[in-house]
């Protein structure tokens, strides 16, 4: 019977780099695939949505208080699409061994304002989901239409935070390369 062998860290064998950099086209792959697979749904979603509301218009009824959360819901698929581009184009930076440059820092900022514009849109959108729970007794529209606006502003807080965190080691690089 044979004992159980402790594995030791210093001689197990190391990657070699056509490795690591096949697990990271590996990974940048699989990332790039659920960028796309968030979009295609979101993107069906709207076009089903103008192709149904342009066939089967509101009651007149609820005309003012439907239309704007359909319109709202539709012109915050702009900046949500944008933001999946941009994450898209950042997968293409680091591919490429440019994650610390200038151009990810503007990708960051630009995925922030699209962060930061959805959750406007939502916030603008909130007071007619407001009057339509109201009008059809269902408080849990409130709560629903809460989420996206807590989701991309967290996604936007990140995404500040890591832009500063990107231009602090862009700094840092750039001091130690003069002093070298």
């Amino acid at each position: 019977m044979q004992k159980n062998r402790i594995s030791d860290p210093l001689n197990e064998e190391k990657p070699t780099i056509c490795e690591v950099n096949e697990m990271k086209r590996g990974l940048s792959l699989f990332l790039k695939a659920a960028l796309m697979l968030m979009a295609l749904p979101v993107l069906a979603g709207a076009v089903f949505g103008i192709y149904s509301l342009l066939r089967n218009p509101v009651n007149p009824d609820y005309a003012l208080m439907l239309y704007p959360i359909f319109i709202g819901a539709l012109l915050s698929v702009i900046p949500y699409l944008f933001a999946l581009y941009q994450s898209f184009r950042l997968l293409n930076y680091i591919d490429r061994d440019a994650a610390f440059s200038g151009l990810s820092v503007s990708t960051l900022q630009k995925i922030k304002i699209s962060a930061f514009l959805f959750s406007m849109m939502y916030i603008l959108i909130a007071s007619f989901v407001y009057i339509t729970a109201e009008v059809s007794y269902t408080p849990e529209l409130i709560i629903m239409g809460m989420v996206p606006i807590f989701a991309s502003l967290v996604i936007g807080v990140f995404t500040a935070v890591l832009q500063k965190l990107l231009n602090e080691i862009i700094n840092i690089k750039s001091e130690n390369e003069l002093t070298v």
